[in-house]
């Protein structure tokens, strides 16, 4: 009787872990916030317009442009910001208070946007246009186009961002900021590794061909 017993409770057991493995097997995935778009055009020009101008395009040429950039790059940045892995002091603040919804909606709204473009010094962006498309050899500096595309406009899904159009001024300050070891978020190190070889010359004329990519 008491072997009867015992084997009804095995049995018993073995079903319910194996019920219960089943339905953990099989829970719905969490679902991802979906963009909105007015939320985040509501939200981009309460907080994010005095620097980035409207719809995202920047009048100030040490501020980046974010008209059209990839949603996930802006995500990317932004959460960055919040984690304290990149920091800018006025950026920082802006991001912190951020909900994870609402970084995705400003995301999707900037990247919406069409970005105004922008015109290059002809001179500089002869010796950037070599560099961004076969890099240099001789020091070991990375065609950029290898990541950001042959027209600049990067990919999403990899969180390399577009570069074309971008502001000069503001390139040339971000690879600066590479090069010191000052910005630091970039997936190992690889930027750090290319500002590391480039020479000041060379990051001023990449900064001004990219200024003139168009798409």
């Amino acid at each position: 009787m008491m072997k009867t017993w015992l084997m009804t409770v095995s049995v018993a057991a073995i079903l319910a872990t194996g019920a219960i493995q089943a339905s953990e097997g099989h829970a719905p995935a969490a679902t991802k916030p979906v963009a909105d778009l007015k939320a985040g055009e509501a939200k981009a020009n309460g907080i994010c317009m005095a620097c980035h101008g409207p719809q995202g395009n920047s009048v100030v040429p040490i501020w980046p442009k974010l008209a059209g950039q990839h949603p996930e790059y802006i995500q990317k940045q932004l959460t960055n910001f919040k984690a304290g892995e990149r920091y800018n002091v006025q950026m920082t603040p802006m991001a912190m208070p951020l909900t994870e919804q609402e970084v995705i909606d400003v995301a999707a709204y900037f990247a919406s946007q069409t970005q105004t473009g922008g015109a290059a010094d002809p001179e500089l962006a002869k010796l950037g246009e070599s560099l961004y498309r076969a890099g240099n050899p001789a020091s070991g500096v990375p065609a950029c186009s290898g990541c950001h595309g042959p027209a600049g406009m990067g990919q999403g899904l990899s969180k390399f961002p577009r570069l074309a159009g971008q502001h000069a001024d503001y390139v040339k300050q971000t690879l600066g900021y590479f090069q010191s070891q000052e910005r630091a978020n970039d997936p190992n190190g690889m930027m750090r590794g290319v500002a590391a070889r480039m020479t000041e010359q060379e990051i001023a004329a990449v900064s001004q061909y990219i200024q003139g990519l168009k798409n």
